[in-house]
């Protein structure tokens, strides 16, 4: 009866993980929500050091981080970005900030981010960025300029 079954099965499609890093709560909670319903593992952080944690113990397909992650208004986002994208270059970045210009979307975009939003997105078009990032192939570390 007991037979040799404790091994999960390997078929089934493994549902995308995600990191959603932003200090405002109701962002972190609506995208929980939203994305946990529509068939994603979503973890939560609201300030750099928790996301880094978060970031190595676990494997994340997309990433979705606001810049500004502390109460002094500084981009120590991009820090993150930098950092996801040299331990983890498989892992898409999506920056969602209320603070973008040409100039910080073309420096977020240097350090790894592969799409820069702006607040407020809805989130069904969040979700399309997230999709076609996944389904896309993953881009190269070394971009040619």
């Amino acid at each position: 009866m007991l037979g040799g079954h404790d091994e999960p099965v390997r078929d089934e499609p493994q549902m995308p993980r995600l990191l959603v890093v932003d200090d405002e709560e109701a962002i972190c909670f609506s995208m929980s929500e939203y994305f946990t319903h529509h068939g994603y593992i979503v973890d939560t952080a609201r300030e750099s050091d928790e996301a880094e944690k978060l970031i190595e113990s676990n494997e994340y397909q997309v990433i979705i981080q606001d810049l500004r992650l502390d109460i002094h208004g500084q981009a120590d986002g991009l820090q993150l970005v930098r950092l996801v994208h040299k331990r983890h270059p498989e892992t898409r970045i999506i920056v969602l900030t209320a603070y973008g210009t040409a100039e910080m979307e073309q420096e977020a975009r240097r350090c790894g981010a592969d799409a820069f939003l702006r607040k407020p997105e809805p989130l069904s078009q969040v979700a399309q960025v997230v999709q076609g990032l996944i389904e896309s192939p993953p881009r190269r570390t070394a971009k040619s300029a």
